[in-house]
Parts: C-alpha cells; structure tokens; sequence
C-alpha cells in the first residue's frame, strides 16, 4: 500500500497544494513563493528520501508568518495521513548532522502525542529577508498536525543558514528511520497497541 497523501488548505491568508510519499527517491517539486522555505523542504525532501510536491501563496506582502505557519500544518497534516494506521513502522528515529561549523540533533516519537522542543538561537541576523526563527512555527504547525513528538536542539554554529541547513538534513534523517517500515515490528510499535 502507497503512503501516501494529498492535502488542499485554503484560508483568507494562504493557499496550499502538498503531495507527499514516504517512500520516494528524494524529489522535490516545490514552488512556496518563498525562496529560502524552498531550498530548505528541497534538503528535507532530498536527505528524507521523500517525495514532496508542494505549491503555496499566501499574504507574504505583510510577512512570511502565515505561510510558513501553514506549510507545517499541511505538512504535518500528510505525514500523519500517510502513515496510516502506523504498523510496522520505526516509532523512533534521531540524526545528528553536521554542516561546516553548525551541528544540530533531531530525535522523534512517531506517539500520537504531539510535543515540540525547539532549543535553537539564531542571531538577529536575516538571511535576505527570511527570519529564521519563523521555523519555530514551522515545526509547531509541524508537530501539531502530525502528532508527533519532535526535538530540536542545535548543538552550535554561527551562520544561519548553516544551522538552520544542519536543521532540516537532521529533520529530514530522523523522520525517515521513525517511519521506516521493519519487518520485526508486528502491528503497532506499543504496548498499550495504539498510537
């Protein structure tokens, strides 16, 4: 069976097209209007090897908020369609990935239980005109719609972009390995045997 979905969000702020398969080749057709959202799902994509297809628009005139804030819970709203009933899979996935001076772990609980711990500082320093502490929303959205329990803590770093890069690589790592399918899992990974 495909793990797959397709999520549709529209408001008065945003517009939202997002199709994802958990078990694609790291291809990533993504056009957010943002470009630094972009090159960030693009790793995600690519170092998960998810397939994500993603279109959005939103009100970025007044800022990014809106839509960033969004794309998570769509995100979120396709990882968790896609899991399904969640048998056979991993539960648990963690990765600590380097990039140049940066390096951030990411461990993950595929519960039912949405929690996020998010332990990054960011200097005050855009990169362009992208905040980068706008992916705290990102990945509330993110965990909110998913159920999953997420934590984030960025060792160290310096630049931005690289930290933010270290991130979404280690992101990207640890949801792959807590929804791999294993042929030693039997049913749901619980012993109360529901997620």
């Amino acid at each position: 069976m495909a793990r797959t979905a397709k999520i549709y969000r529209k408001t008065t702020e945003t517009e939202i097209s997002l199709e994802l398969n958990l078990d694609g080749s790291g291809k990533g057709d993504l056009s957010t209007s943002i470009p630094f959202l972009d090159h960030m799902l693009d790793l995600f994509a690519r170092h998960g090897f998810f397939n994500l297809c993603l279109k959005s628009k939103g009100d970025t005139a007044i800022d990014y908020h809106h839509l960033i804030e969004d794309v998570g819970i769509c995100l979120g709203q396709a990882v968790k369609e896609a899991l399904g009933d969640k048998k056979g899979i991993n539960r648990y996935g963690s990765a600590l990935v380097p990039m140049d001076e940066s390096l951030c772990s990411v461990s993950i609980d595929v519960s039912g239980r949405p929690y996020l711990v998010f332990n990054a500082d960011f200097s005050s320093r855009k990169i362009k005109d992208f905040d980068p502490i706008l992916f705290l929303e990102f990945f509330k959205s993110f965990t909110d719609h998913s159920g999953i329990t997420l934590h984030i803590n960025l060792n160290y770093g310096k630049n931005n972009h690289h930290k933010i890069e270290a991130i979404f690589k280690a992101f990207a790592r640890a949801l792959a390995q807590a929804v791999s399918l294993n042929k030693q899992v039997k049913g749901v990974p619980s012993t109360k045997g529901a997620l």
